[in-house]
């Protein structure tokens, strides 16, 4: 279980980010955040792994408190967040496989990922993972060969083979045309399901979320203002989110534009820095 208590986040600017937002996420139950540019979904995201430092509040994961977490132990809980980025975050240099593969830079030493000799089991299960996602005759490509579905696949397996408690994914459709974007929605759903896993979704698209999420979380300005069902987000709760506009003819968000800089997860940085 996923648990935010009073998490808040102010920028060096002054900005406020986060305002005391609240609220618990049990396992197999795929939540997606929704808002207008500036509401804070993607900062919320990146401080509950602390790619953001949080101003205050906690997170917990399972019982294990996040937010004053550090070194050792704060490696130890990123390697079961599994993290899909909205530009795929591969390295486009290496195979489809080793970018698999780097799901395990946290648990492999140092010497491994070096030589890039990861245990057998870790190949097994990465073949087993490119299988599921409809890779499997893709693993010895580079990255930079691939589609955008296919590198959001890639990312979805790389993910999983972290053996993830939590799944944090960053508008994983932003870049992908419609039928793919639905195929990629979909991919996610089935897999939390299989694996009674988490996730939290920071999605652009509101008719994406009402279709495939089980709760949408909505934020306007760091705050929770919308938390509920999909069905029931209506006129009067896409207003309350996004502001006046005709829903009946319009139901598209902007980005999202937090004032948040794109940091790589550290795993990713130790990978590019042994090839």
């Amino acid at each position: 279980m996923l648990r935010i208590d009073g998490l808040t986040k102010r920028y060096k600017t002054g900005d406020q980010a986060l305002k005391n937002v609240s609220f618990e996420i049990s396992g197999g139950q795929v939540v997606g955040l929704i808002g207008p540019s500036g509401a804070g979904k993607s900062t919320l995201i990146r401080c509950v792994n602390k790619l953001v430092e949080p101003t205050s509040g906690s997170i917990s994961l399972n019982n294990r408190e996040i937010s004053s977490a550090s070194g050792g132990e704060l490696r130890r809980i990123r390697r079961r967040i599994g993290m899909i980025f909205q530009e795929y975050a591969l390295v486009e240099r290496l195979t489809v496989m080793e970018n698999v593969l780097s799901g395990r830079l946290g648990y492999v030493p140092f010497w491994r990922s070096y030589l890039r000799r990861f245990p057998q089991a870790d190949v097994d299960k990465a073949f087993m993972l490119l299988e599921r996602v409809g890779l499997s005759t893709h693993a010895d490509k580079r990255a930079d060969a691939l589609s955008g579905g296919q590198r959001q696949r890639v990312g979805i397996a790389r993910a999983l083979e972290q053996d993830p408690e939590l799944l944090l994914v960053d508008e994983p459709t932003a870049s992908l045309d419609p039928k793919t974007s639905r195929q990629i929605m979909r991919l996610i759903l089935e897999i939390c399901r299989e694996r009674s896993l988490p996730a939290v979704i920071n999605i652009h698209d509101v008719e994406l979320a009402r279709m495939f999420v089980d709760r949408i979380i909505g934020l306007r300005a760091g705050e929770i203002v919308f938390d509920a069902a999909p069905a029931k987000l209506d006129n009067a709760a896409l207003t309350r989110i996004y502001g006046e506009e005709d829903w009946k003819h319009s139901a598209s968000e902007e980005e999202d534009g937090d004032p948040t800089i794109l940091v790589k997860h550290p795993d990713l940085q130790r990978l590019e820095a042994v090839v």
